[in-house]
């Protein structure tokens, strides 16, 4: 038995297909959005489409096994400095999954792709190259390359020590619960 291949028709349908699903798939967008890759990193992701197409259209071995799959998308991340635990499997499913409907002739995944919005974006790490063996304590070079995304409604700090409108708690009240708060000696008496 001779092994399926795509059609003529299908190709270029299934090769929209694989552009849609990479195109909304968090890591890779955000990697090239913040060109964790360097300055061609949308190119490096065109590499990745190209080498997943080439993964179904022009693979030899017959059957395709998604550890393939996984391990070529995630070397395609690694060239975009980013690692990722478990997004490259749900990927490869939905990837593997379209490839068999698209050798039916079955073309709804791709059409349901064409009419949804992207789901929004996570929030991804990039890879730092260094040995994962290394302490993971931190130090000047690791401050560099963490991200942290804190809403400006949520800060805490009071960025020039200003004095603020907030009420100030009694200083002895006591609690519901019988328990006396007690306030910081910190601002108390303060003697010149």
């Amino acid at each position: 038995m001779a092994p399926k291949t795509l059609t003529a028709e299908s190709t270029p349908i299934f090769q929209e297909g694989i552009g849609l699903i990479l195109s909304r798939w968090s890591a890779l967008t955000a990697a090239v959005e913040n060109e964790w890759g360097g300055r061609d990193s949308r190119v490096k992701a065109n590499i990745l489409c190209t080498d997943v197409i080439s993964f179904f259209t022009e693979s030899k071995a017959e059957p395709l096994y998604i550890d393939d799959l996984e391990n070529v998308l995630e070397e395609g991340l690694l060239s975009l400095n980013t690692l990722v635990d478990d997004g490259s499997v749900e990927v490869s499913e939905k990837l593997m999954i379209m490839h068999e409907e698209c050798l039916e002739g079955n073309y709804q995944s791709v059409e349901k792709l064409r009419t949804t919005n992207p789901p929004p974006v996570a929030h991804v790490r990039p890879y730092n190259n260094e040995d994962d063996d290394e302490d993971d304590s931190m130090d000047a070079d690791n401050a560099t390359n963490m991200m942290v995304d804190v809403p400006n409604s949520q800060s805490s700090l009071n960025p020039v020590s200003m004095p603020t409108d907030e009420p100030k708690p009694n200083s002895a009240a006591e609690a519901d619960d019988g328990w006396v708060a007690v306030s910081s000696r910190r601002n108390k008496g303060r003697r010149n």
